[in-house]
């Protein structure tokens, strides 16, 4: 399943609502690290089929990056039956996302 996007108007269905695990990542598309960790991300979503992965323009979606307190992009928040799990800033190699998906117990 390759990353789609989910906005305002849609992130309650598609990730405070969804049993398992959910990875988002918010980005912005002017964003050089981003760009960067994109195509890792899409990687991920095909190998690790148990995992929904969406993204959040922040740029579209400013009143969904202040809930979640991002800051700075890349941010990822994993969530868990609706609940944030883990949370991290940057970029990094696909073994550093394995990691952080890892420290979750999937």
């Amino acid at each position: 399943m390759a990353t789609l996007s989910t906005s305002q108007t849609t992130f309650k269905k598609d990730v405070l609502d969804k049993k398992g695990v959910v990875f988002v990542d918010f980005f912005a598309e002017w964003c050089g690290p981003c760009k960067m960790t994109g195509p890792i991300i899409e990687q991920l979503s095909e190998e690790k089929k148990d995992i929904a992965f969406l993204k959040v323009n922040v740029d579209e979606n400013n009143e969904l990056a202040s809930q979640y307190s991002i800051f700075s992009i890349p941010t990822f928040v994993i969530f868990k039956d609706g609940q944030v799990v883990s949370q991290f800033s940057g970029a990094m190699g696909k073994e550093g996302f394995e990691e952080e998906l890892r420290k979750i117990s999937i």
